[in-house]
């Protein structure tokens, strides 16, 4: 009887059997020793676990970003109103006030106003009654942005209607016309890149600059507006703010 006994019990002896015996065992005791709760059965959802955010994604700028023109214009009552309650954004893109002559002097320096064309006392004068015309109508101005040049700066700053902030996109390219297509473009991706937001911003830069984003040619202190939503950019019409 002991030897079979023995035979019987031989497997358990087998390095390779009883390992599998112990894994077995250890599989049968997680098994036992785990909660049968519903509830820690439930799938993940926002109210067991925190789950990310999903970042907000900003369309990309279309290929083939144009500048459309309404039909009719709108006169400028209308655009008035457009600005006075804006649904959307609204870019008035405005030239500077007056600043006699044409280009820059030959010693033409970015940093050194005393190289460039000024505001005359009249164009000093007449970018207050711009800005006194945006205040007299209620017009909120969500941002000013301005090119380098002195003139646009001082324009800016005289309106004195919002914040104002350099923005290299607007800088004159009247001497270097090869500059024209690639500020002109970054131009259209900044109206783009704050379309999110309904309001009304304010660009002030050069005529060479406006003529060639809209091909209309502005006289000093001249506005074209602009408006910027989902279907793409389009040019309204144009009018002098200050009267």
């Amino acid at each position: 009887m002991f030897p079979s006994l023995l035979n019987a019990m031989s497997p358990l002896f087998n390095p390779r059997h009883r390992l599998a015996l112990v894994s077995g065992l250890i599989a049968w005791l997680v098994v036992s020793c785990t909660p049968t709760d519903p509830a820690s059965l439930r799938p993940l959802t926002s109210d067991t676990v925190d789950l990310p955010t999903p970042a907000t994604i900003t369309p990309p700028v279309p290929s083939d970003l144009t500048v459309m023109t309404a039909s009719p214009a709108l006169e400028p009552a209308a655009i008035w109103q457009r600005l006075q309650q804006p649904d959307r954004l609204y870019v008035a893109v405005l030239r500077h006030a007056l600043a006699p002559g044409s280009g820059d002097p030959a010693n033409f320096q970015l940093d050194d106003c005393a190289t460039q064309r000024n505001l005359s006392a009249e164009g000093r004068a007449q970018a207050q009654q711009i800005g006194q015309a945006f205040r007299d109508r209620n017009v909120t101005v969500r941002q000013v942005w301005s090119s380098q040049w002195c003139r646009c700066l001082d324009t800016a700053e005289l309106m004195a209607v919002g914040p104002v902030e350099p923005l290299p996109a607007l800088n004159s390219f009247f001497r270097d016309r090869s500059q024209a297509t690639p500020q002109n473009e970054a131009l259209k991706e900044h109206f783009w890149q704050q379309a999110e937001q309904p309001g009304v911003v304010v660009m002030v830069t050069h005529q060479v600059n406006i003529t060639e984003l809209t091909d209309i040619v502005p006289r000093s202190g001249e506005a074209v507006v602009i408006q910027v939503d989902d279907t793409g950019l389009t040019h309204l019409g144009q009018f002098m703010p200050e009267r």
